[in-house]
């Protein structure tokens, strides 16, 4: 979807937001030093978004990277852990805030909010497949024109598969990253949201969730 830049003083292996950025589909580099702006990095594509740890740095350094971020005119996002809430300084001024712990589809909303904030209509997003079309600045869903009203979690559901497509995702990898690591339920809360997804979106002659046997379920690109 977008070339994100992680930036942090100091990198976990894995790092969660690491993973969460991989997560979303992003391709994702991570440092503790801007990269050039101006110029395609490792992925081949400039940087679209930067997001800043503010777990890893004094405030004084963040306030410095965010404003660089803002000369240039790149979207800035910052990270800030539960225990230090309270401790954020909304003078700052990033183009969204994000609290941990983030999971992979919150992280591609507020990616994509930033993207439009800073630049607009040229930097809005949508996923789109055949006739089914995906918003994710506005949360809609539209089939051949048709608005499709999804609950929240079929919605993240839709996305995270359409923004993989082909990609097997098993139930217990749905079910940590749409509901989370603490979800108490089973895994057959999957099946039920995607038996609804797919009576929304789908008709006769035309899948977009495909269900692999005994293992999970992959989005179907359009022919």
């Amino acid at each position: 979807m977008y070339n994100v830049f992680l930036l942090a003083d100091q990198l976990g292996e894995p790092s969660p937001l690491f993973q969460a950025a991989k997560q979303a589909g992003f391709a994702c580099l991570a440092g503790p030093e801007l990269p050039f702006f101006e110029e395609p990095l490792d992925f081949g594509g400039k940087i679209e978004a930067v997001i800043v740890d503010l777990d890893s740095m004094s405030p004084g350094l963040a306030r410095d990277i965010i404003d660089e971020c803002k000369n240039a005119k790149v979207p800035v996002l910052t990270v800030v852990p539960d225990g230090q809430v309270e401790d954020f300084d909304p003078s700052l001024n990033p183009d969204e805030v994000l609290f941990c712990p983030v999971g992979p589809i919150e992280l591609a909303a507020r990616v994509s909010q930033a993207i439009f904030r800073v630049h607009g209509s040229t930097g809005y997003k949508l996923l789109q497949s055949g006739d089914l079309t995906i918003d994710l600045e506005r949360y809609d869903v539209t089939v051949s024109g048709r608005r499709v009203s999804l609950t929240y979690k079929e919605f993240q559901l839709l996305v995270l598969l359409a923004s993989n497509p082909g990609r097997v995702y098993s139930r217990d990898a749905l079910l940590t990253q749409v509901w989370g690591y603490d979800y108490l339920g089973g895994n057959r809360t999957v099946d039920v949201h995607v038996r609804r997804l797919r009576a929304k979106v789908e008709s006769p002659g035309r899948s977009f969730v495909e269900t692999i046997r005994n293992v999970g379920y992959r989005f179907i690109t359009a022919t």
